[in-house]
């Protein structure tokens, strides 16, 4: 019997110190008080495995000792579970300190013990021939006990509260606790006062740590589960039906029973509901699927997604499936909103650009045996239109836009918004009638609600040859013949042509070398002479002309406007200014008291700092600024009016000349004049030209003339061609003059013959 229990204590023990192990592996937050109570009961088990094996008084005693202060670590292991398993607090500090005091004053009276002998004594027992040893109880051993069966009782009371104060559901994982704990303690009871010589009891202490490690980590409460799952499946909004593993429906939830209609729960008619309603059979063949179903259409759509799952055993069988069905209607409905709102402008309701450039791009690849025509469609001067009626105007003429075209091209072609005022359509040529479209046009008008308002519209057309090209380059092109256009009022159409490819071409061939040639210096400044009414000449003009080694001597008009519209401008005029600077620092070396006029382009002012360019240069070249005219016109003078003027007010204080061009060929020349500091006016004689005799011209160039004399302002006349011109621009006061009748732009070669034989006469 002896080594039947030591060896029943040992395999304890050795099972006891694997759980303490694991538990103190767990993620769990209560397995830190599991492994210290796992933990805790292994002293018990060994004191007593001590006590079973001892034949001799000093061994049992030693085994009594680990017994007994083993029972205090033990029941205080037990009570800190208690409160951890069962989520509570000491009631007050006050307590949790009287009872560690009154264990560690039991330890304390037992480790006194060999010295006053007060709390217990062994006495030797003979049973089945063998010597045992069993416990003699004294006042300190009843101290123990009063303090072990105080808390004992403590941690019955609060496992006994915590399970009537919780759900019934959550009885499971207290009871089974609460019942372990009760009958090691009656167990215990009955060995102390049945005074056997071996602790049966730890038996029970080695099982109890057992059922604590596994109910704490590893249980699972089935019936709570349970309930929990079914709580669950009960209060989701979606509908689930239930089915055993030959797919007959064995429950299912509300929202299941109110989406089929299932009469008093007799869930086996689910499956015939289910294809009544959605029209197909569920495949329970296969093991998950999901899918999304409709019903009905347009508006009245209804959407719904279905899901099977299956559940299997821990061999991989299916034991059973369900089936979950989600009204997804308004996430349907807000997914196919933002769609369209990604597809479409907010204002007009058309296409937006990038979704315009794939539906064309789609109908080009689809319908390779049509013609297509790629049209862009702009509003002539509408910011002004904005400006002048207001954005509420702007819109409506924007949606009248939209609705024409829905109108006129909804049928067969795809149509939608590029941005701003502009709009692109893509058509089969032969749908596109273009005597149809410009008497449209040609009377278009919107109405305020008052009255009708003409509104001017462009079309660029572009017939689409090569198809593989980009949408977007078709569009430029359609956006390149409506620029022909643009100043125009009674032609509304214009088509991408040969001429229009050619100055594209053009364009790309002369600026790709423009950089080498101003570096090789095959632009060259010419100069045309300004004359005063003596006819000496006091300055010239430096304007541009390109010598190119293939295409020979390029007129201004050939490549200028090209390098006004892409901004290449600015390149050139700093070059010319440069040239100029040269001419004029030659010019004081050989004592000629001569200016020289230089451009300034509106677009100078946008890339660079033309007072710091300017004024370096005269410095480099050690030239006297007033001998370096600046001439700008108005439209320099159009935007960014406040620092405009400061900039010119920098250069007039340097010493340097501005002169106004072209004055009389714009709109603003007047109200302009009145603030702009400029030293030079140049009357433009073109807008005189077809009536230079008439009487009202002689009145307005004669006005314009009294004019700067009473501003104090210098007037320069260009575009003189005939001897009466020049009378009569005499006659009047003018001070200066330039043009053909004098000479043309000359390279500076013959400028200077040109100068020489002017002097000599």
């Amino acid at each position: 019997m002896r080594y039947a229990f030591a060896g029943l204590y040992i395999a304890m023990v050795l099972a006891l110190l694997a759980c303490t192990f694991l538990a103190s592996r767990s993620y769990k937050k209560i397995s830190g008080a599991v492994a210290m109570q796992v933990g805790m009961t292994i002293p018990p088990v060994i004191g007593n495995l001590i006590i079973v094996l001892s034949t001799s008084w000093l061994p049992a005693k030693i085994g009594c000792y680990v017994y007994f202060i083993g029972m205090d670590a033990f029941i205080m292991a037990l009570l800190h579970f208690a409160f951890r398993y069962c989520v509570l607090k000491w009631p007050s500090k006050k307590l949790h300190a009287l009872v560690y005091a009154a264990v560690t004053l039991d330890v304390v009276q037992y480790l006194l013990n060999p010295f006053f002998g007060h709390a217990f004594d062994i006495e030797p027992i003979l049973v089945d021939g063998e010597n045992y040893y069993r416990v003699v109880p004294y006042f300190g051993q009843a101290y123990h006990r009063a303090v072990v069966y105080a808390i004992f009782f403590a941690v019955l009371i609060i496992f006994v509260v915590k399970i009537v104060k919780s759900p019934r559901v959550y009885m499971e994982r207290y009871s089974v606790i609460l019942v372990t704990i009760v009958v090691t303690g009656l167990w215990q009871t009955y060995y102390i006062f049945s005074r056997t010589p071996i602790d049966r009891s730890m038996t029970g202490y080695g099982i109890f740590g057992l059922l604590i490690f596994y109910f704490a980590l590893y249980y699972r409460p089935l019936t709570l589960l349970d309930r929990l799952l079914a709580n669950m499946a009960s209060d989701m909004p979606d509908a689930i039906f239930f089915y055993d593993a030959y797919g007959r429906c064995i429950w299912a939830n509300q929202p299941a029973i109110d989406l089929v209609g299932i009469p008093d729960e007799k869930f086996d008619s689910a499956s015939a509901l289910l294809q009544a309603k959605f029209g197909e059979k569920e495949d329970f063949d296969e093991l998950e699927w999901e899918c999304k179903k409709v019903l009905g259409s347009g508006n009245e759509a209804t959407y719904y997604y279905q899901a099977k799952r299956t559940v299997t055993d821990e061999k991989g069988l299916v034991t059973g499936a369900f089936l979950t069905i989600r009204d997804v209607t308004e996430q349907e409905r807000l997914l196919q909103q933002e769609r369209y709102n990604a597809t479409h402008d907010a204002l007009t309701d058309l296409f937006t650009k990038e979704h315009l450039y794939t539906c064309i791009r789609k109908k080009l690849d689809r319908e390779l045996k049509k013609d297509f025509l790629i049209l862009y469609i702009d509003i002539l001067n509408f910011k002004l239109i904005n400006d002048v009626f207001g954005s509420a105007f702007g819109d409506k003429a924007l949606k009248d836009i939209a609705g024409c075209l829905r109108k006129h091209f909804s049928r067969t072609g795809v149509f939608g918004r590029l941005g701003g005022d502009t709009f692109g359509v893509c058509i089969p040529k032969e749908d596109f009638h273009e005597k149809e479209m410009e008497e449209l046009l040609a009377k278009y008008t919107i109405n305020d609600g008052m009255m009708d308002h003409h509104v001017v519209i462009h079309i660029g057309a572009y017939e689409v040859i090569e198809r593989e090209m980009d949408i977007s380059f078709m569009f430029d092109r359609a956006l390149l013949a409506m620029s022909t256009i643009e100043e125009e009022y009674q032609q509304h159409i214009a088509y991408y042509d040969e001429k229009i490819r050619k100055d594209v071409l053009w364009a790309q061939h002369i600026s790709a070398q423009l950089k080498d040639a101003l570096a090789k210096r095959n632009v060259v400044p010419y100069l045309q002479p300004i004359v005063d009414k003596n006819g000496k000449i006091v300055g010239a003009e430096a304007l541009a002309r390109w010598l190119h080694p293939q295409d020979g001597f390029l007129p201004p008009a050939s490549f200028i406007p090209v390098f006004e519209k892409n901004g290449m401008i600015i390149e050139i005029d700093r070059y010319m200014w440069r040239c100029a600077c040269e001419i004029l620092s030659d010019w004081e070396k050989k004592g000629r008291d001569l200016f020289i006029s230089v451009n300034i382009s509106p677009k100078d002012f946008y890339f660079m700092n033309v007072t710091e360019e300017i004024m370096g240069l005269a410095k480099e070249y050690g030239i006297t600024p007033s001998r370096l005219r600046i001439e700008i016109t108005e439209t320099v003078m159009m935007t960014d009016v406040d620092n405009r003027m400061r900039m010119l007010d920098e250069l007039r204080a340097a010493g340097f000349i501005v002169e106004m061009d072209d004055f009389g060929s714009g709109y603003s020349s007047l109200n302009l004049l009145k603030d702009m500091p400029v030293d030079v006016l140049k009357i433009d004689m073109k807008f005189l030209t077809k009536t230079a005799d008439d009487n009202k011209a002689r009145t307005i160039l004669q006005n314009i003339i009294n004019l700067s004399e009473d501003l104090g302002i210098f007037s320069l006349t260009e575009g003189v061609e005939t001897k009466p011109q020049l009378d009569m621009l005499c006659e009047m006061g003018c001070k200066l003059f330039q043009g053909y009748y004098f000479a043309k732009p000359l390279p500076l070669t013959e400028f200077d013959e040109f100068l020489e034989k002017s002097q000599a006469s």
